[in-house]
């Protein structure tokens, strides 16, 4: 084998570094394609993420109670509780109007049991006792005003045996508690009375009742 200079056997060694340098790094072409795979993968990534953003009111919709009608809806009357004296109540009530009657007759005082005739004086007159003689259901007297109670009942007409009444005003006992008991006062003293009706059958409703 003949011998060669140290200049040459360097050159050997240095050519031999440089291809396995050039073995192991990549081409530009190589590097390009690896870029953009991972921009195509970090968009696909960035697609698939969820976002969630969090939306608070501001407001824009929100209107105040401008209506004179809204406005008188609300009951801000301070009525007095139940376990208040009854002089409390009455200085409650005295502030607020009793519920108006309509189709008023002068009371008739009868017992249970009587048998009053039929007819429309005679149901008018025995309701406007039975106003006054179960009057802890209704808005008739000041202390019952003053806690809240202002529920009223009004004659409206008769169907044959028939009586027609109206309800009106806030009750503390269930409407149709109301009218059973105004009935029972009426048939006790006109036996002739085939039933006691209300004019609109909403007014038994507790809605009836709330927006009174």
């Amino acid at each position: 084998m003949p011998a060669r200079s140290i200049p040459s056997m360097l050159l050997i060694a240095s050519c031999a570094m440089l291809d396995s340098a050039n073995a192991w790094m990549p081409s530009a072409t190589t590097l390009a394609a690896q870029r953009s795979a991972s921009r195509s993968s970090a968009t696909c990534a960035g697609s698939m993420a969820t976002t969630t953003t969090l939306r608070l009111s501001d407001w824009s919709n929100f209107d105040y109670l401008e209506d004179e009608d809204d406005l008188e809806s609300i009951d801000s009357t301070d009525y007095a509780k139940e376990e208040d004296t009854q002089e409390d109540k009455a200085r409650v009530g005295a502030s607020l109007e009793p519920p108006e009657i309509i189709n008023d007759a002068e009371a008739i005082w009868v017992p249970a049991g009587s048998q009053l005739p039929l007819d429309e004086d005679t149901v008018k007159g025995v309701l406007s006792a039975c106003r006054e003689e179960i009057g802890t259901l209704f808005g008739y007297t000041a202390e019952n005003r003053g806690v809240g109670i202002t529920g009223g009942v009004d004659f409206v007409e008769m169907d044959g045996p028939i009586v027609i009444l109206r309800l009106k005003g806030r009750f503390w006992h269930q409407r149709e508690t109301v009218l059973d008991r105004v009935t029972s006062y009426l048939v006790q003293r006109i036996p002739e009375i085939i039933d006691v009706d209300i004019e609109d059958a909403w007014q038994l409703t507790d809605e009836a009742n709330n927006v009174a």
